[in-house]
């Protein structure tokens, strides 16, 4: 399918997640306002690779997904920039893990800004564009754990099951304006950070990295196999397709089959 003439705002797109998504929207032609920190030249370096691999424009905006204000004005930039925000992915996160009676105050307020409140920013700032062209997608990318739980994570659980739910009443308000909404829930991704940490950890076991990567999948999902933020970002452009316009408040996992169980 083509989006070419689309426009997609990507949150926490400069590395990870966020970044496959952006690299398969603009692979189907969409226009790109990608989001993150890291180093300026590699951001930079993302940016002109993508514009230059698939012909699309492609622009970035570091607002901080933790201040609503900077939410507010990336989307409209983005609209100013580029004529239009058609497609939002709400992707920015952190990660942080601890029991609930020692989970640090500040990391929980984290937690909710960046992964919860920066879902609903983004969405009020971008439904009124979308309602006003009759088209919109607005793809949530909330987690396996936005459907179930696991310890040391409670408020990584706890935002993003509102994401989930937030993404319902969301797909019930715009049934009928042309917009669609609905979250990706991804299970085990194979990130650079993912790859890291297994590195890390098979050095720190005196074990080899296909071990502990068997031992951590299988923890969890019954297929002993990492989705890939290609097939993420594949997802994503389904959604954006009019094969997945009657596709609306729905969670769609992408997990090894992580939930099913």
């Amino acid at each position: 399918m083509s989006l070419k003439g689309k426009v997609a705002l990507v949150t926490g797109s400069t590395s990870g997640i966020g970044l496959g998504i952006a690299q398969a929207l603009a692979a189907a032609g969409a226009d790109i306002m990608l989001n993150g920190f890291g180093p300026a030249d590699q951001i930079e370096k993302e940016r002109a690779g993508i514009q230059a691999a698939h012909g699309v424009k492609v622009g970035y905006n570091g607002a901080d997904m933790s201040k609503p204000d900077q939410i507010a004005a990336m989307v409209a930039a983005t609209a100013k920039a580029m004529g239009s925000v058609d497609i939002l992915v709400n992707n920015a996160g952190v990660q942080f893990t601890a029991n609930i009676e020692v989970f640090p105050n500040e990391r929980w307020d984290q937690f909710i800004a960046i992964i919860l409140s920066a879902v609903f920013f983004g969405m009020k700032a971008a439904i009124p564009v979308m309602k006003a062209r009759g088209w919109g997608r607005i793809i949530n990318i909330a987690s396996a754990h936005g459907l179930v739980a696991s310890p040391q994570k409670v408020a990584y659980v706890a935002a993003k099951h509102g994401v989930v739910g937030m993404t319902k009443v969301a797909a019930i308000e715009l049934a009928n304006e042309g917009v669609t909404v609905n979250a990706i829930c991804p299970g085990w991704v194979l990130t650079p950070l993912v790859q890291k940490q297994l590195e890390d950890r098979a050095a720190k076991e005196g074990s080899t990295v296909e071990k502990v990567t068997h031992e951590m999948l299988t923890e969890k999902q019954p297929m002993a196999q990492f989705s890939t933020p290609e097939q993420v970002g594949a997802l994503a452009v389904f959604l954006c397709s009019d094969a997945a316009k009657t596709i609306t408040g729905a969670p769609l996992s992408i997990d090894g089959g992580w939930v099913a169980q």
